[in-house]
């Protein structure tokens, strides 16, 4: 008899619980450096004002990483071969994120050891790549998912992914991608437009409104789409506390299949609800310039739109578009039940401690950032 007080199936809802916070985690909070990023070479036009922004993101955004870090190593631990499939599998898009995020702290660091206006362009460029690409291709990956990526198991459990890098770009995962972006670009404009005043909060306000409105077209489109694409429904029964086998099953392609899972479970609506309302939100506060509604209205956009993935997917993690019977479902993907109990032990410790540090950090980091408050600082960047 299990000494262990929560069950397998309850342990598997609770790690695709927090896979999910821990994901939602970074979109938001990274999401504030790579929207900044994102919007450097645009908000601000002069170099007093990009150090601005510069320094608006540079004291936290190593905390904000953590997140990623988090989930990552989330995934390694409790979903293991969601980890061997998706990091093998999309290897070169996993190097293009990871080139791209490398590039911040470098452009941080380097872009103000010369004063010379060519050398702080060609910085503020890279740190623009730095904050759109991952930005991008997080959404492109998303979009793949949904599609359903190109790999298939033999008898003995050996993985063989079959796709290429350009295979990723196609139009639904573009479009995936121009959803992440944007709403990413939201949550960067509604940051500058709270932390900054004058020239640089106007053009950030343009920027976020205009951005707004793009995610929240594209995002109802991509509903749209999912109506005709094809989903992976699974049509064997399940039984959670079966030993891992992801070949156990059957699975069939059905056309609009995402999205059985709002008519079986209703309140899953407000995934999508939140999104549009979050993001419409944003985009009215910053007509209004209603600076802290901005902020929360973008985050609770980001949340619904990033959780819409999540349970449309459910229970998958990662289909297979070459063997569809192959894809990586919540019950044949995850680690022993001991396993994930001693997680989540951990992550209970440690989670609330990330959570309240990041509070203070931000605490101790509010307030407007200007030309004025940078000649007060010699540390600043």
């Amino acid at each position: 008899m299990s000494t262990i007080p929560l069950d397998y199936e309850t342990l598997r809802l609770i790690w695709w619980l927090l896979l999910g916070v821990l994901l939602i985690g970074f979109a938001i909070m990274g999401g504030r450096d790579l929207g900044v990023g994102a919007l450097l070479p645009f908000a601000a036009r002069t170099d007093e004002e990009r150090r601005v922004l510069i320094n608006i993101v540079g004291p936290t955004w190593e905390g904000n990483q953590v997140w990623l870090v988090v989930g990552g190593g989330s995934i390694f631990a409790a979903f293991p071969p969601l980890y061997a499939v998706s990091f093998s599998g999309l290897y070169l898009a996993m190097i293009v994120i990871l080139l791209a995020l490398i590039l911040r702290p470098v452009g941080f660091k380097f872009r103000s050891k010369i004063e010379d206006a060519r050398w702080r362009t060609v910085w503020d460029w890279v740190l623009f790549v730095g904050g759109a690409v991952p930005a991008l291709i997080f959404g492109v990956a998303m979009g793949n998912v949904l599609l359903g990526v190109p790999f298939h198991l033999d008898a003995s459990m050996r993985v063989f992914y079959t796709g290429n890098f350009f295979q990723l770009l196609s139009p639904f995962a573009l479009l995936a991608g121009l959803v992440s972006l944007g709403m990413i670009v939201t949550q960067g404009a509604a940051v500058i437009a709270a932390r900054t005043d004058g020239a640089v909060a106007g053009r950030a306000r343009t920027y976020g409104m205009l951005a707004g409105g793009v995610t929240i077209g594209l995002f109802v489109l991509g509903g749209v789409w999912l109506t005709v694409m094809d989903g992976h429904v699974v049509t064997s029964a399940i039984d959670p506390h079966a030993p891992i086998n992801p070949l156990g099953k059957t699975v069939e392609l059905v056309r609009g299949g995402w999205l059985h899972n709002y008519a079986r479970y209703p309140w899953m609506l407000a995934g999508p609800a939140i999104g549009i309302i979050g993001m419409l939100g944003a985009v009215l506060a910053l007509a209004a310039r209603r600076r802290l509604v901005a902020l929360l209205a973008s985050s609770a956009g980001i949340f619904g739109i990033t959780a819409t993935a999540g349970l449309s997917l459910f229970p998958f993690l990662l289909p297979s578009s070459s063997m569809p019977a192959a894809g990586l479902t919540l019950w044949d993907a995850t680690s022993s039940q001991l396993t994930l109990f001693i997680m989540l032990v951990v992550t209970a410790f440690f989670l609330p401690i990330i959570v309240l540090y990041t509070g203070w950090v931000f605490r101790v980091m509010r307030g407007p950032v200007s030309s004025e408050s940078l000649n007060k600082n010699p540390n600043a960047y």
